[in-house]
């Protein structure tokens, strides 16, 4: 049985509409095809796309945090070494 839906699936888009080097938009992380064929999706199609944009978000925030990361690593000052006694 299939629940039935008062709302309709609102879209993604934040309005920052540009377009990152794989070709998701850098705002609501949807392809060019998911964007242009979002009004033809029925509601199930359109919370797979969703939960892929969420995704997407979360693998791209991940690699802004690791980067960031290895620049403040890279930043840091190394401690003095220890000599050995011979």
């Amino acid at each position: 049985m299939e629940q039935l839906e008062f709302f309709d699936v609102t879209s993604p888009c934040i309005g920052v509409c540009q377009v990152n080097n794989r070709g998701y938009c850098k705002g609501c992380f949807r392809s060019r095809e998911e964007r242009f064929d979002w009004l033809k999706f029925s509601s199930g199609q359109k919370r797979e796309v969703i939960r892929l944009c969420q995704d997407r978000k979360r693998r791209v925030l991940a690699a802004v945090r690791k980067k960031q990361l290895e620049l403040s690593l890279e930043e840091q000052p190394t401690p003095p070494q220890d000599s050995l006694p011979f």
